[in-house]
């Protein structure tokens, strides 16, 4: 990631998904909560490892843990309205992969936050690391950057 993400844009992600905000995603101030932010991460990876590596979280051998994560914000966001989250993988380990997200307004190129996540993969009841499954890697090098 950039070092000032404000300078990132949608053509610096390879994957982009489209998460309408929700009338609960408001805090009293009328925006959307700082904590939500990181559900708008969450739900837009495993969407993505869902879809392109058959990710299923209720009978899978593997699971990705979040071990780690940070946002920084430089806009807000507020319901109603349609974001992109652009996802992007900057480092692909044995048992881990790093994950860097920005969300936009739909017709901004300027990001309203930019974030990053680290997955680690362990197999479920034991969560000790695991080899990154074959469907996993192959769809994560998908989305994955040269810096």
């Amino acid at each position: 990631m950039n070092k000032d993400g404000r300078d990132e844009r949608k053509k610096n992600y390879p994957e982009l998904i489209k998460l309408p905000t929700r009338w609960m995603d408001n805090d009293v101030y009328g925006h959307v909560n700082n904590v939500v932010y990181y559900s708008y991460f969450d739900t837009a990876v495993n969407g993505f490892l869902m879809r392109e590596a058959g990710l299923d979280y209720r009978s899978s051998e593997f699971v990705g843990v979040v071990a780690e994560t940070g946002c920084k914000f430089y806009g807000e966001i507020s319901f109603p309205e349609v974001l992109d989250i652009g996802i992007r993988v900057s480092r692909l380990g044995k048992s881990s992969v790093t994950y860097e997200i920005a969300i936009f307004h739909e017709n901004s190129e300027m990001p309203a936050a930019t974030g990053h996540f680290v997955h680690v993969y362990v197999r479920p009841g034991e969560m000790k690391p695991v080899t990154i499954p074959d469907e996993a890697r192959e769809a994560l090098q998908k989305i994955l950057v040269k810096s």
